[in-house]
């Protein structure tokens, strides 16, 4: 009784004050308003399943193509210091064709030094390359960073940067940023206070915890002294910090050095796994090499994947390059014969070298300019899409580079490969054969008629044959008519006849025999023409390299779970990593690796050695390289 009367007291000298000081009633602020006004509930009934994150405050319409998505436009409340605070121009929110002309052509329609959102609206993913950044906000905060072809929050969205917007991404995101979208004036700000930092090593924290128990659960004689004690000292330090404000900055650095430090020692080393890394080799004499190849065994590479054939030229002088008239030999390489003593050295340090083979992409540079080049001597080896189907221009792709490819429909096309591959396996005999853009090029994700002009594959030799064996040229089939699927399956078979004939030559030399795949199994066959599912299903391979381009692990899991569930258990799986080439935090690097163990992949390959920077040798050799760490 005592309680409920005083309580009651105070409450009457509040609701006094308020009106006397301030002329607000508690009620007019809105204090006690629990129950929605009838006008609150019909507004909400209004809305769609997500709010309307665009609330402008001025009265100007919401453009049609960015409705009804996650992103908010009101200016956060800092209560805390703001240490950085930065802003870039947005180019596009959840582009279309319509409102995108510039950068139609590229992957998720992000042109050059673009910077995207993507909300649900879009999409579930953004379509994005690996040549970018992107962050993920819930909440106007970063949760997490991804590569590429990031999977959009149903709460939030997706900050996608290409050039110098990945380069803002990169330098002014973290976990925990604060974000803040200006839809009139097409302005991002990211905000970096106390409590960002604090939650960006809070988080890095709790997943080092996490990766601690894994190991202490699955292996007997783990040891993470080392680990715990930097994270007891980390834990320490950020305490300091929110103590001390007056030296916020030297706590949080010494928490942020000893949470990357448990890290670092968190991971340990594992024998029998496969530590791979692919390389365009620009050493250009043997003492170079010598150099390089002590390098990657210093940092416990234990597998190379050497760039031999490369943009339609060999590293090595070719004899059957030059039975083609072709270019014989990579001119950066004239006078000696780098592959040979790529496979020397490597030997020495116990690395196995795969020769890495880009079988149907023959570069970028326009062949008109070199009169040896491929499409040069041989312009009726060119691949060609539907919309260019009856012209006799060389047609580049837009989402590959601007890069030229060769029609593996064409006899000669292949014949010319098989010449090569013996050529190496005869020659040079390496540990293994790396096939990649095993595949045609990338064309749109078909989803009506007017998509399918991107398609490729309508060569004269293909729709000849097409025609001889099914009675109609395929650029007179309708997208509905049935044998438009007949279509994509003689297509993806032209590229797994080239994946068999190179199995049956690298079987009976005892050599490695790996393909270069892209996940999501569907949309491979569909928009590249790859059906590595048929490959594995007839144990046409010893292992895949997929191409993982994200940053995250969570979605890098999910990718490889599709691959796993599609392959074949004597395959071995080797995810290929890009968090070097995306230039992203070394602790990511550490936590791909251990996502990779986790689902029982057979080890990893970074992309690629030019992106191989002191700053991942240096968490590689501390201990999940090291033998000795």
């Amino acid at each position: 009784m005592y309680n409920l009367a005083m309580k009651r007291k105070i409450l009457t000298i509040f609701l006094i004050f308020c009106f006397v000081f301030t002329g607000v009633t508690p009620a007019s602020a809105g204090i006690f308003n629990n129950v929605p006004s009838k006008e609150k509930q019909e507004k909400s009934k209004k809305e769609s399943w997500f709010k309307k994150i665009f609330r402008r405050k001025d009265k100007h319409k919401t453009p049609k193509s960015v409705k009804d998505d996650n992103i908010t436009d009101k200016q956060p409340d800092f209560q805390e210091k703001i240490h950085k605070q930065s802003s870039f121009q947005i180019s596009l929110i959840n582009p279309t064709a319509a409102n995108t002309k510039a950068s139609n052509g590229y992957p998720g329609m992000r042109g050059a030094n673009m910077l995207v959102i993507y909300t649900p609206v879009y999409g579930i993913k953004t379509g994005t390359n690996e040549f970018g950044a992107e962050a993920v906000v819930v909440n106007d905060m970063v949760t997490k960073f991804s590569g590429a072809d990031s999977l959009i929050p149903s709460n939030g969205y997706v900050i996608s940067g290409h050039g110098t917007a990945k380069k803002w991404i990169q330098e002014n995101l973290i976990l925990g940023s604060k974000i803040q979208i200006d839809t009139e004036n097409m302005v991002i700000t990211s905000s970096i206070t106390d409590e960002t930092y604090i939650y960006d090593v809070n988080s890095k924290i709790r997943e080092t915890e996490t990766i601690i128990r894994y190991y202490k659960s699955n292996e007997p004689l783990y040891d993470c002294k080392k680990a715990v004690f930097h994270l007891d000292k980390a834990d320490e330090y950020i305490s300091k910090a929110r103590k001390y404000p007056e030296k916020f900055s030297f706590y949080l650095e010494k928490a942020k050095e000893n949470v990357a430090d448990a890290l670092n020692n968190a991971i340990p080393y594992k024998e029998n796994e496969f530590k791979g890394i692919w390389i365009r080799p620009v050493e250009k004499s043997p003492v170079e090499i010598q150099n390089t190849v002590e390098r990657l065994s210093q940092t416990g590479i234990k597998n190379v994947f050497l760039e031999t054939f490369y943009h339609g030229k060999t590293i090595y002088p070719s004899r059957v390059l030059q039975k083609y008239g072709v270019n014989d030999q990579n001119s950066d390489f004239a006078g000696f014969d780098p592959l040979k003593i790529w496979i020397r050295e490597c030997h020495k340090h116990n690395i196995r070298l795969h020769v890495w083979f880009e079988c149907f992409y023959v570069g970028n540079k326009n062949p008109k300019y070199d009169s040896k080049h491929i499409l040069s001597v041989y312009p009726e080896w060119a691949n060609t899409t539907k919309t260019s189907a009856d012209s006799n221009e060389l047609v580049y792709s837009r989402a590959e580079h601007n890069g030229y490819f060769i029609d593996p429909a064409n006899p000669e096309v292949q014949n010319f490969i098989n010449e090569i591959t013996d050529e190496i396996i005869c020659e040079y005999n390496p540990d293994g054969i790396n096939l990649d853009y095993i595949r045609y090029p990338q064309c749109a994700y078909i989803q009506n008629e007017n998509s399918t002009g991107t398609e490729w594959g309508y060569t004269k030799c293909a729709r000849e044959e097409f025609k001889n064996l099914y009675g109609i040229d395929p650029v007179e089939i309708e997208f509905k008519d049935p044998l438009r699927q007949v279509w994509f399956e003689y297509r993806q078979k032209k590229i797994t006849d080239l994946v068999e004939q190179t199995r049956k030559k690298t079987k009976k030399q005892g050599i490695i025999f790996t393909t270069v795949i892209f996940p999501d199994r569907k949309r491979s066959c569909e928009t590249k023409l790859q059906d590595w599912k048929t490959w594995s299903d007839n144990n046409l391979v010893d292992g895949f390299t997929p191409l993982i381009l994200t940053t995250d692990i969570n979605t890098a899991t999910t990718l490889l779970r599709e691959i796993q569930n599609n392959t074949n258990s004597d395959i071995s799986i080797y995810p290929g990593i890009f968090v070097m080439f995306m230039n992203a935090a070394p602790s990511e690097l550490l936590k791909q690796i251990h996502g990779m163990r986790k689902i029982n992949m057979n080890g990893v390959i970074f992309f690629d050695y030019a992106h191989l920077y002191q700053k991942y040798a240096d968490v590689l050799t501390e201990r999940v390289f090291n033998p000795k760490g």
